[in-house]
């Protein structure tokens, strides 16, 4: 995947693409960011378009470097990552070693580190060294969650590369790549930050069936409490989903949300896109401090699960007290 077609990141993009139609390209840099930034996808973009013949500010894709390196045949890429709980001298010293090496195939020659904060003292040190007499066709790409958590003698010779959390509609865009279906992703990227986060709710057991068991509760609980109590009974508290009453008390705070979003004439802020027009019909019934106060005791029915309140009585007196407001 070209730099371009990455979701979001924009500064870190214009940096890097910067960098490679001035040909001003660093020796060094840092990406620093939350997890599920984007850092190594967009490290491994910036090292392919380093190796792109056809110049520019990205990789062609077509050239003979382009799809070597699609193909996982770049030899002179190399990827070091923690082994266990740090990175270590001798993984350094090896990186050196081979970085060391004339590479007959291509001038350039391109390392990334994981987790560069892992680093012990004795492999940043080494590092250092290295970074201070710089070969010149040698890049570094240091990846972080925490830049300031570097070795200040290593960031001060590295540029630095920002990475910001990822917009809901820019998640959106990469799981759609992914083939996570619309409806799943979107539920997803509006329950957790971070696109990792929101491949692990994706790829849970039972979440588009919680999903919609999620739809008729909500339903139930602005028009036939019965039903509700009901639906909470048979379908969430006697099966597996049961296990999950926190998630599903969020995605139902995400449901009442759906309901102010219509009457506020943010249509595309929705989440249950597929119940619009049911929304349409009933999200006037209450007030927009209604479907509020209905968040904040879904919210509070979550809280006292986690204070070891049993699921089904937390969940119940919920759906009660939102007959009340």
């Amino acid at each position: 995947m070209s730099i371009a077609q990455l979701a979001g990141q924009q500064k870190a993009k214009r940096i890097l693409q910067h960098a490679l139609r001035s040909g001003k390209v660093s020796h060094a840099y840092l990406f620093t960011g939350p997890p599920g930034s984007g850092r190594m996808a967009m490290a491994n973009a910036f090292a392919k378009a380093l190796f792109c013949t056809a110049g520019g500010e990205d990789a062609c894709g077509e050239c003979l470097e382009c799809r070597k390196f699609d193909h996982g045949n770049q030899p002179a890429l190399h990827v070091i990552e923690p082994e266990g709980a740090s990175i270590k001298i001798d993984q350094i010293r090896d990186l050196q070693r081979e970085l060391s090496y004339k590479n007959i195939q291509t001038e350039r020659k391109i390392y990334i580190i994981k987790r560069s904060e892992a680093m012990t003292l004795q492999a940043a040190n080494s590092l250092l060294k290295f970074l201070e007499e710089p070969q010149s066709q040698v890049v570094a790409i240091l990846l972080t969650e925490n830049g300031q958590a570097v070795l200040p003698t290593i960031r001060s010779r590295t540029q630095w590369v920002p990475f910001m959390p990822l917009a809901p509609h820019d998640m959106l865009q990469l799981l759609a790549q992914e083939g996570v279906p619309q409806l799943i992703a979107r539920a997803a990227v509006y329950l957790a930050s971070g696109l990792d986060a929101c491949r692990a709710i994706t790829q849970q057991n039972g979440f588009a069936e919680m999903r919609n068991v999620v739809i008729q509760l909500g339903k139930d609980s602005l028009t036939r409490f019965t039903a509700g109590m009901i639906s909470a009974q048979q379908q969430i508290f006697k099966t597996e989903l049961g296990d999950q009453s926190e998630l599903m008390l969020s995605l139902l705070v995400l449901w009442y949300k759906d309901m102010i979003h219509f009457q506020s004439g943010r249509q595309e802020a929705i989440v249950f896109i597929d119940q619009v027009e049911w929304i349409s019909k009933h999200s006037y019934g209450r007030s927009a401090d209604s479907y509020v106060k209905c968040m904040e005791l879904a919210l509070e029915a979550g809280k006292r699960i986690r204070a070891h309140v049993s699921p089904q009585l937390a969940v119940e007196q919920m759906l009660i007290r939102i007959q009340e407001v």
